[in-house]
């Protein structure tokens, strides 16, 4: 994988997508956990502005989808702000955890403001949870995957504290599959990953090096470039 530091970009422009999926780069570039903190430390005051409204429609549709139960335990890793925090259902226990003291202080004056008391939260690296085995009901990741440093380890974590028979399940952006596109995604992704995110996150080499066998993908949010991926704990 090509470091950050020298923000290097693969020359060319198909490599991912011919190499095997079990062996290739998820992007091409790669990220320190100290850099994604820095990154969410400066941009926690204008995140809402930013990501607020445009990924809004996604976080709607998804939470419809969770089909959260009474009493279900719920992991939001990467809960950031806390604009999901706002709407779980009231009958459910929300543990919320992020990387950045900055965004968890916006999460904190945002539940406040609207009264939430079943929610939670941690300062917690996504790639080492504190949590025992078979903690949750469901593992929930929104838009955070494409920006930690290594999101297999992350889902394997997700997967861990999860119950069995519970639900992981992550809603990002993917490399796209439409070629011309994807080299721009991959152009992009040494810039991008100073607001946030990488743009060239590949699903299918994600999917097989976490050993995630999904039981749907969906499309949200618009333009629908985004994929609500559910996953069962065998």
């Amino acid at each position: 994988m090509i470091s950050l530091l020298d923000q290097q970009s693969i020359s060319d422009g198909d490599v991912a997508l011919s190499s095997d999926v079990g062996t290739r780069a998820l992007s091409v570039v790669s990220v320190k956990t100290g850099f994604v903190h820095r990154v969410y430390e400066r941009i926690a005051s204008v995140y809402d502005l930013f990501y607020g409204p445009t990924l809004h429609a996604g976080r709607l549709e998804t939470i419809k989808r969770l089909a959260i139960q009474p009493a279900d335990d719920v992991l939001e890793v990467g809960v950031g702000t806390g604009i999901n925090a706002v709407l779980y259902p009231d009958d459910c226990n929300v543990t919320g955890i992020d990387l950045s003291a900055s965004m968890l202080e916006g999460a904190r004056r945002r539940m406040q403001r609207h009264g939430v008391r079943n929610v939670r939260l941690m300062q917690m690296d996504a790639a080492k949870l504190r949590f025992p085995d078979e903690s949750f009901d469901l593992v929930y990741a929104p838009y955070v995957i494409s920006v930690v440093p290594d999101p297999v380890r992350v889902v394997k974590e997700m997967e861990r504290v999860c119950r069995t028979g519970g639900r992981i399940i992550v809603l990002n952006h993917f490399l796209s599959e439409y070629r011309p596109l994807a080299r721009i995604e991959r152009a992009l992704s040494p810039m991008t990953v100073h607001v946030g995110f990488k743009a060239d996150l590949d699903l299918q080499a994600f999917l097989s090096q976490a050993e995630l066998k999904p039981v749907s993908i969906e499309k949200v949010n618009f333009p629908r470039i985004w994929s609500l991926v559910t996953c069962v704990k065998g």
